[in-house]
């Protein structure tokens, strides 16, 4: 194979098209512009084109967007609904009770209703139009250095047409090296470049542990007449059933325009029971008599997975190194509880790129010059967020009653609680051996409620996520010791990775005339939520990035 490859120059480069680098590159143009300061500034982001990747019905604090680009309005930014009212329910096996008071940190009147695959497709167009080199369809697979091997000097994106052992084919294409002054890292929760740097260059050190939760979300098409048209409020936020109180999670329903809702339910990766299925969990949640009332006789349009970064501050890495920073979910932004996260990972790419404004005027992109992000930082009100939930994820991930303990003296004290800077388990930590706890190994789950329209099966769900991998290629997902999949694994956790995956990228065959088990992989129904690589048991196994392009296809989450 060849090793000649193109490169490419630039002053800033952005790796991820997500929100928190959409906003950086958009604050980075307007500010270059009002500097008369002429930039070549590039985004790469790997989904076929920008919004491919991004899901989340959500609702929307526009601080940032405000700050931003105060007539947003007036230029189109796609908003399903304004929040007219809020509404918290907590659910048991078949009936639901309003809490007596919703927290003051979840109070969404007046915020937006959005889907994000639009919104950053509108904030790319932006960016374009600024003057940003957007590349959609490139996967940041390296990050290069300088001679001294610790300055980021750019990213090597990935090769495409390779066969699945790794031999060129005749359409291959090298990948790129994209060389940067300053590199701004945003790929989200679990971002595979940031765990490259992470071992390289001690990101982490001093920091707890970042932890995780994985949503499956949908967008559904209801009838003209449907719950949401006399309702007071329109965002719905749901705790209890499935998951019931000691594990992390919860369910929302927010409404949409054009008679559309977008529901979902997250689980905290610290869950314990290794028979949990995260899609069965989430048909439970969809059947609970509240919530089938609210979505019947409708039908699924979009579906998919991701992981979210909960971790919060004392979670985030360091900000800034020799020529890269780091920004949104990678960095750990998180309002948790709030449970928003999108206005935060906004206004750090937007404070990056003040930064990055100073380096270019100072000409040094050293650490110590790029720390005036950490700085900008300190002083915003995304620290001020930041401190009041920096404890309150790991409050959620005790048992009850201990939980509401701590999130009641939290609540009343700035965020401290009885205990500050409680301490964190990684995620792929805390699985129960099956033996001897009290597991049941059968799930009780009735699949003869997929009826492939409103209520549909984890393939089907990969196939509404128009999730599309060449099949030729190398496998993007690393297994490092198979046979530790069939045998310790399985014995001990029964494979977990067979139930926490929701697109069947994992299946443990067996055979007939043996009786021997086998794991085979489906890499080609991945779904990018990466929870794989955060949940194992044994981290045995790895995500990497696929051939540039390949992946989800999301319009409406």
């Amino acid at each position: 194979m060849s090793e000649e490859r193109e490169s490419i120059e630039f002053d800033v480069l952005f790796v991820g098209g997500g929100p928190a680098n959409l906003a950086g590159a958009v604050r980075l143009m307007q500010i270059a512009k009002e500097k008369n300061i002429n930039l070549e500034v590039a985004l790469i982001e790997k989904g076929s084109e920008i919004g491919s990747h991004a899901l989340s019905g959500a609702v929307l604090n526009p601080v940032a967007l405000k700050e931003l680009i105060p007539d947003h309005m007036e230029k189109g930014c796609p908003i399903e609904a304004t929040v007219r009212g809020d509404e918290f329910y907590f659910l048991t096996e078949t009936g639901n009770y309003p809490l007596p008071f919703i927290p003051n940190y979840m109070h969404n009147k007046g915020f937006y209703i959005i889907s994000l695959s639009k919104l950053v497709r509108w904030l790319g167009a932006t960016a374009e139009a600024l003057g940003v080199n957007i590349f959609p369809g490139f996967a940041g697979k390296e990050v290069l250095y300088g001679e001294d091997q610790k300055t980021i000097v750019g990213v090597r994106t990935g090769d495409k047409g390779l066969d699945k052992d790794g031999n060129p084919k005749d359409n291959f294409e090298p990948g790129i090296d994209i060389f940067a002054k300053a590199t701004v890292f945003g790929e989200g929760a679990r971002g595979s470049l940031l765990k490259q740097l992470a071992e390289k260059l001690d990101i982490f050190t001093g920091k707890m542990p970042q932890v995780f939760e994985t949503g499956i979300e949908e967008v559904v098409q209801l009838p003209e007449e449907h719950y949401f048209k006399t309702s007071k409020g329109n965002d719905i936020h749901l705790l209890g059933y499935p998951l019931k109180l000691n594990t992390p999670g919860g369910g929302f329903i927010y409404e949409m325009q054009d008679n559309q809702v977008t529901l979902g339910y997250l689980t905290g990766l610290c869950y314990t029971n290794p028979m949990l299925d995260l899609y069965e969990n989430f048909m439970k949640f969809k059947q609970h008599p509240f919530v089938a009332n609210i979505i019947k006789n409708g039908k699924v349009v979009e579906q998919g997975a991701r992981a979210v970064c909960t971790g919060g501050l004392y979670t985030i890495p360091r900000l800034a190194v020799d020529g890269g920073l780091f920004v949104g979910g990678s960095a750990s932004m998180m309002n948790m509880p709030g449970l928003k996260g999108i206005h935060v990972c906004m206004k750090s790419g937007m404070l990056a790129a003040e930064a990055i404004i100073q380096a270019l005027e100072k000409e040094t992109f050293s650490s110590k010059s790029l720390d005036h992000y950490r700085q900008l930082y300190e002083k915003s009100w995304v620290k001020t967020e930041m401190v009041k939930g920096r404890n309150f994820y790991q409050a959620l991930a005790k048992n009850a009653p201990t939980k509401f303990f701590l999130l009641g003296t939290q609540y009343v004290s700035n965020g401290r609680g009885i205990i500050d800077k409680m301490q964190l388990e990684e995620d792929y930590k805390t699985l129960k051996p099956v033996k001897g706890n009290g597991d049941v190994l059968q799930s009780n789950f009735d699949k003869k409620v997929y009826d492939g329209v409103l209520y549909v099966d984890k393939l089907t769900g990969v196939y509404l996520s128009k999730t599309k991998h060449r099949e030729d290629q190398p496998s993007h997902i690393i297994i490092h010791d198979t046979e530790l999949c069939v045998t310790e694994c399985y014995d001990t956790y029964r494979s977990p990775c067979t139930r926490f995956c929701p697109g069947d990228v994992y299946e443990i065959e067996i055979d007939e005339k043996t009786s021997k088990r086998r794991l085979k992989l489906n890499p080609s129904n991945c779904l990018h939520c990466k929870t794989c690589d955060i949940k194992d048991p044994y981290k045995n196994i790895t995500w990497t990035c696929p051939e540039g392009g390949d992946g989800p296809g999301y319009t409406v989450l």
